[in-house]
């Protein structure tokens, strides 16, 4: 049977009169989020921050700042807390996207990757507590669980900074909550777009690190309509984690190459076999939704116990979402499906 996504419904989602602001704006996912949520509802104001002119110039040419549709491009980075305060004012809801990426340039550039997704969080924070920002959603990665290399260290930090915040902004202050997911097809770094290019240039195969190796998959859409969806039901001190298919690395290259030979080049350094997104550790206060897990702190039963209130229920004991035990696979055809439609 081929495989049926959830749609993350974002039917009930109201950022009318709202205004938003979007660290690392200018990105695949903030562009994506910036075009839904203008066309899906009537904001006050968009905020786009992000430290590169270009790619805010390049931005406005596409999605430029029209009566209805007031966007605002804000030159900043999340290592300075000072700027991000500016930015902030007056802004209801943050969704911050910006953050060092690159699993081997975060291993060569340590310190980079520690100021921008260790200490830019922490500015997020102290920002969003001073300016009276009311929700602040941080997107995250599966390489957070367990990590294995600096980047998913680092956002695992990331993570932990946002969840304990709510622990300083009082019952009436700021909620802070965190979103993790897989792979992005088609964005930028995914694996896709570089089998795409070597396919374009006529490449006498595709280069493959480990025959075994396994990963989750989203489309940008989904992963957007995702957040907002969390962003609308979050409490405060949850990490959303949505049900998503996996699917062996081979067989996404079978799919965009059919016949095309593969080449084993080995893993890379700080590379997994495997993606993880629950650990078994985190199972044991993680509620199970129709449409994803929802992570709570071990230390605040009242969360946990509104969500269990509402009817949800804690996933089995010892539960592990990983991308190789899951129950959801795509296949070539579903990832052909997917593609064509971005």
């Amino acid at each position: 049977m081929s495989y049926q996504p959830f749609s993350f419904d974002t039917d009930h989602i109201d950022l009318n009169g709202k205004t938003v602001l979007v660290t690392g704006g200018t990105g695949s996912f903030g562009k994506e989020f910036v075009r839904t949520a203008l066309a899906s509802s009537e904001m006050r104001r968009c905020i786009v921050f992000s430290r590169d002119e270009q790619k805010h110039y390049d931005m406005g040419q596409e999605y430029p700042s029209v009566p209805g549709k007031p966007i605002r491009y804000f030159i900043g980075d999340v290592r300075d807390v000072d700027r991000l305060e500016l930015a902030m004012r007056g802004v209801d809801y943050v969704v911050h996207a910006a953050a060092m990426k690159h699993v081997p340039a975060a291993e060569y550039n340590p310190f980079e990757c520690v100021q921008t997704n260790i200490y830019g969080a922490e500015n997020i924070v102290k920002a969003a507590l001073r300016t009276g920002v009311k929700k602040v959603i941080a997107l995250s990665t599966d390489k957070a669980a367990n990590p294995i290399n600096l980047y998913g260290a680092t956002k695992l930090a990331s993570d932990k900074i946002f969840v304990a915040a709510n622990n300083i902004s009082g019952a009436d202050g700021c909620r802070f909550s965190v979103v993790r997911y897989g792979n992005v097809i088609g964005s930028r770094g995914s694996v896709i777009p570089f089998f795409r290019k070597l396919i374009d240039e006529q490449s006498p195969d595709l280069p493959i690190t480990d025959e075994r190796m396994t990963r989750f998959w989203i489309t940008l859409q989904q992963g957007v309509n995702f957040v907002l969806s969390s962003m609308q039901m979050m409490k405060g001190r949850e990490i959303f984690v949505p049900k998503i298919p996996s699917m062996k690395i081979t067989d996404v290259a079978k799919a965009m190459a059919p016949g095309l030979p593969l080449r084993n080049v080995g893993i890379r350094p700080g590379e997994k076999l495997h993606e993880v997104m629950i650990s078994e550790d985190d199972s044991r206060t993680t509620v199970e939704l129709e449409d994803r897990y929802v992570i709570l702190p071990a230390q605040s039963d009242r969360v946990l116990d509104d969500y269990l209130a509402e009817g949800h229920k804690l996933v089995p004991a010892e539960f592990r979402y990983a991308s190789d035990t899951n129950t959801d696979w795509l296949s070539g055809d579903d990832l052909n499906k997917m593609m064509s439609s971005i």
